[in-house]
């Protein structure tokens, strides 16, 4: 393969693709190669637990052939998510499929490092007028504006073959939009221990903030995480891609305190948590926030998590209720510790949770997740077979407690739970008292490797105390 740039960074070596008979850009993403953690340090995560991934993206407004050259031997090769059913055929070093309409994938070749992510939009016009003063427009090629901070009505607009050395936060503004078809880059940001005047933890940062969109746009290699939508309302994020989350810390799209939220048609892949919801303490610390975290969809998306868990409510649940959130239609491809997690340890009222059609795919081994222990600690994987957690619901304090009393949860749902591995993965229930129980929880639909789960031991259940009205059926 030759080497040459795109607008100014390295290609990736690794693959060329075609999509209809036209060449496609191939980027690259440092990705994390091994499932080894730290809470923040107070240093970056070392390079030597990461290794480099590919990526293109390109429109659709039909089914079109594609063609995937690989730079080195095709020995196997895999499509992810397999609801999507495409099944790749192999031609020498050339991997060649159709895809019918917009969505997003993985090819993996030879197993699932280094593999080829591809993210297909729909054919969408998003009209801007470059001359409005309300637009920060960037066209095709490298930008370094650095922090940019939104006001109201403002629109960045990062069209195709652009990529943004950026990070965009805004505080206390309404009617704001990041749209477009190109990179999102926050690879030259180190995370931040002190909060400057508008705290940006990561690539997208909103605060207080209403009527918001981001669309379309891919967000690479964030200092922290990536998109966090704090205290907002009316919020709409839709097919963007997620990609090169490998330092401490580098969640994925984290709900805060924050109601009417509408997640649809994103592909995410992060070391920590995939898409999270959290309740945070107010700003002066002295007491927790009034608003919810509620009235929340999310739709439609592929999770890849490389250490911690796809769908997560918590750790921190400190809000008065965490309520009304229907999760539905998405591919976790891989997880290593739990695909659907509960994870209360705080005050709120927790209740009113869906998921629904959701379905999840496991290797036939996966690496086990691990905990560093200092700067020198080296990842070794642990002796036999690890398989992650499908679900846990569980109360019980920890590090990130700020409220007086333990919260409960209650009226959770798991509808037409699909899953694929080579085991029956393990799943925990547990209370923490009286005043602190899960309660009323509804399995419906749990089928494992294509066989309907009928009774809670056998789909791997571990029901503890404070659980009440645990029904499979």
């Amino acid at each position: 393969m030759k080497k040459y740039e795109i607008n100014g960074e390295e290609r990736s070596k690794d693959f060329i693709i075609k999509a209809g008979g036209e060449p496609v850009p191939v980027y690259k993403a440092r990705v994390s190669a091994v499932p080894f953690n730290q809470v923040w340090p107070g240093y970056q995560r070392p390079l030597d637990q990461t290794e480099l991934a590919s990526f293109a993206y390109f429109d659709i407004k039909r089914p079109e052939n594609i063609e995937v050259e690989s730079a080195f031997p095709v020995e196997t090769c895999s499509v992810k998510p397999s609801s999507l059913k495409i099944l790749p055929e192999i031609r020498k070093d050339k991997i060649c499929f159709k895809v019918k309409k917009p969505g997003h994938f993985v090819v993996e070749v030879n197993g699932s490092h280094s593999p080829l992510h591809v993210f297909v939009n729909p054919e969408k016009v998003q009209n801007v007028n470059r001359k409005d003063k309300n637009v920060l427009y960037f066209g095709p090629g490298v930008h370094r504006p650095g922090k940019i901070v939104l006001k109201d009505g403002q629109t960045v607009y990062i069209a195709g073959d652009a990529i943004v050395h950026a990070s965009i936060s805004a505080e206390n503004v309404s009617n704001i939009s990041i749209i477009g078809r190109g990179i999102l880059d926050s690879s030259s940001f180190a995370r931040e221990d002190l909060p400057p005047t508008v705290y940006t933890p990561g690539s997208i940062y909103f605060y207080n903030c209403r009527n918001i969109k981001i669309e379309g746009v891919v967000i690479r290699d964030p200092h922290m995480w990536t998109v966090t939508i704090d205290r907002c309302k009316n919020v709409k994020i839709d097919n963007i891609k997620l990609i090169g989350l490998w330092r401490y810390n580098s969640d994925g799209i984290d709900i805060c305190n924050s109601q009417k939220i509408r997640i649809s048609n994103c592909f995410i892949r992060s070391f920590d948590d995939s898409i999270v919801f959290k309740g945070l303490k107010s700003r002066k610390q002295d007491h927790k926030d009034q608003r919810p975290v509620s009235d929340v969809v999310v739709n439609n998306c592929v999770i890849w998590n490389d250490w911690g868990r796809a769908l997560e409510f918590g750790a921190e649940t400190c809000a008065v209720e965490i309520k009304n959130i229907v999760i539905k239609n998405c591919d976790i491809i891989r997880t290593d510790y739990i695909a659907m997690d509960i994870q209360h340890g705080d005050c709120a009222k927790i209740s009113n949770i869906r998921f629904e059609n959701i379905r999840f795919e496991m290797d036939e081994r996966s690496p086990h997740p691990m905990l560093q222990k200092g700067k020198k600690s080296r990842y070794k994987p642990g002796k036999g077979k690890y398989n992650p957690r499908l679900i846990v619901l569980e109360i019980k304090k920890n590090m990130w407690k700020q409220c007086d009393g333990l919260g409960g949860m209650k009226n959770i749902y798991f509808k037409n739970i699909d899953v694929k591995g080579p085991c029956v993965p393990e799943s925990v229930i547990y209370g923490h008292g009286r005043g602190s129980a899960v309660e009323n929880v509804k399995i419906e639909n749990l089928v494992i490797n294509g066989i309907k789960m009928t009774a809670p031991e056998k789909a791997g259940f571990k029901i503890g105390s404070f659980a009440k009205n645990i029904r499979l059926t």
